[in-house]
């Protein structure tokens, strides 16, 4: 069986705007208005996963913290597995309704509506009186976040310029180690106070990020795609001018990206029924959904949730209990997690998806074999070589796992999935993967407690078949630009269309572009004197407003 890869690469039809985009040699921090987008979208959208790397960092940390162990009676096994899984709970029950909202009322509600749900639950969450209601908060906050996660990947991708999409989308992730560093470092902090607070605080501050997305949220532009679907082509053009061309009504870049959004989306929506039925009959996106869904598995299933959930228990079997140095490795971690990860989403349009996806799932797999052992022969010799062996290779692994499922998981679903379905597409990968992670989160402290370092024997099989599954079946997506991928699977005809569309608006722009600066020119030389004795130029000289809502028409 060959991969996948080539043959989806034969389909793809000329790359006409990822060529025009390589002709602009502007950085994006010299335009005014991306710059503005961009540091709008860092509130908005890139910092929607802090508020995940915050939950994860703090159920992690409130572990090590005595108030909170002495309050909920010291949770173990199946009441500490369901308190951590919980969050992953919730999203999972939310899945099924957000794609409707994100296709029905845009991105930016649904980000809205999510943040809220988030805001409520944290306030519950700092204010628990007992088990119970300390695990309906947490199943609240999970059911906030798709809404957010789901529209916030989607907007990111689709607002970004091309040339900085892959960046942007890969520091969506990034964050995440934003969110967990700062609720390890309050945790830390918060560790000295002697009553209740020293959890409730964490708590209550974990509805930071999501207050910052409501503040800021509709200060951002609505998805030039969804408003193109809602047939509002003139608001989508004027975004595309503002944002992808500093304001030039001549530009040809935008001339192209409208010309090809609008086209490609009119055969999606042609061929299409935005059901959820066909995401499994239609034979290209049964493909796309396979990958998905395999690939939100892999994000949970490769060992992370051991580090994200249980460092505390895992520090336990290599001798280490001191909660101050837990505190401080816990910090240690977090920094590192976020230096090489935002490095690693700096470079990442440098690097095909596929190449990268094979050595993140490569490493991982040297990591965990590395990791089995060293935990064995603690196990048998409790010498402090083997510790210290270990907590080497967590730092290791966390690098070697923001190679592909960190940087890459957003970049390469917002290119898998075509308009039409990503809401969906990226609403599958989350089922999976929140089911993943909540089977996991469950099922770890039961498999630590019973057969110890045993257990990471199971994530080394998995990340073999993982290293299998990539090659066969992960297609490339490197180097084009959204819609250049809608038709990933598909017919090569209907992409060959849409370039069509694209050449053929293009080249009508040169034309009338060619006989508006002839019209001008012939102007600036015919000089009437009037009665007066001024000049004034003679001729009629009308220049149609470019930004007018038909003028892309055939």
């Amino acid at each position: 069986m060959a991969p996948i890869g080539a043959a989806a690469a034969a389909r793809q039809a000329d790359p006409v705007l990822t060529r025009i985009v390589e002709q602009d040699t502007v950085p994006w921090y010299r335009k005014r208005n991306l710059r503005r987008l961009y540091a709008l979208l860092l509130p908005t959208c890139i910092g929607i996963e802090m508020t995940s790397g915050f939950d994860s960092q703090m159920i992690n940390t409130v572990q090590i913290t005595p108030t909170w162990q002495a309050y909920f009676n010291h949770p173990k096994g199946a009441l500490l597995g369901i308190i951590s899984a919980a969050y992953n709970l919730g999203a999972i029950c939310a899945l099924p309704i957000v794609p409707y909202v994100n296709d029905k009322y845009g991105r930016r509600w649904s980000i809205f509506i999510g943040s809220w749900i988030m805001v409520v639950g944290s306030l519950i969450q700092a204010l628990s009186v007992n088990a119970g209601m300390y695990i309906f908060a947490r199943w609240l906050l999970g059911f906030g976040i798709p809404f957010c996660i789901i529209a916030g990947s989607s907007l990111m991708g689709e607002l970004a310029y091309p040339k900085e999409r892959p960046i942007m989308t890969s520091l969506f992730n990034a964050l995440w180690f934003v969110g967990s560093l700062v609720a390890a470092g309050i945790s830390f902090g918060t560790q000295g106070i002697k009553d209740d607070w020293a959890w409730r605080i964490p708590s209550l501050l974990q509805a930071g990020p999501s207050l910052m997305q409501i503040f800021f949220i509709f200060m951002i532009p609505e998805s030039p795609r969804f408003l193109i679907s809602k047939d509002r082509r003139e608001e989508a053009y004027h975004t595309l001018i503002t944002y992808h061309a500093e304001g030039d009504t001549s530009s040809h870049f935008a001339v192209a990206e409208m010309a090809q959004i609008e086209h490609t989306i009119r055969i999606e929506l042609e061929n299409s029924k935005r059901s959820w039925r066909e995401m499994i009959v239609v034979p290209g996106l049964r493909k796309r959904v396979i990958i998905g869904s395999f690939l939100g598995v892999f994000t949970q299933w490769s060992g992370n949730t051991l580090l994200s959930y249980y460092l505390n228990d895992l520090l336990g079997l290599i001798g280490y209990s001191d909660p101050q140095f837990k505190g401080k490795l816990n910090v240690g971690l977090n920094s590192w997690n976020l230096v090489n990860a935002v490095c690693i989403s700096l470079l990442v349009r440098r690097f095909p998806r596929r190449k990268m996806y094979l050595i993140c799932a490569t490493s991982l797999l040297c990591c965990y074999i590395a990791w089995t052992i060293a935990l064995q022969q603690y196990g048998m010799e409790k010498r402090v070589q083997p510790a210290r062996l270990t907590i080497a290779v967590i730092f290791i692994y966390q690098a070697c796992y923001n190679i592909g499922y960190n940087a890459l998981t957003y970049t390469y679903l917002v290119e898998l999935f075509p308009f039409a379905q990503r809401a969906k597409g990226i609403t599958i990968f989350q089922f999976f993967g929140r089911s993943a992670g909540f089977f996991t989160t469950f099922v770890n402290p039961i498999g630590l407690n019973n057969i110890q370092w045993k257990w990471l024997i199971t994530y080394c099989c998995w990340l073999a078949f993982e290293i299998v599954f990539i090659y066969f079946n992960f297609p490339e997506t490197y180097g084009r630009t959204l819609e250049e991928l809608a038709f990933l699977f598909e017919d090569r005809s209907l992409a060959e269309e849409a370039t069509m569309n694209v050449e053929k608006q293009m080249n009508w722009a040169d034309r009338r572009y060619s006989r508006i600066e002839e019209r001008m020119s012939w102007e600036m030389d015919v000089v009437i004197p009037n009665q007066n004795g001024e000049r004034k130029h003679g001729g009629r000289g009308e220049v149609r407003d470019m930004r007018r809502g038909d003028w892309w028409e055939d």
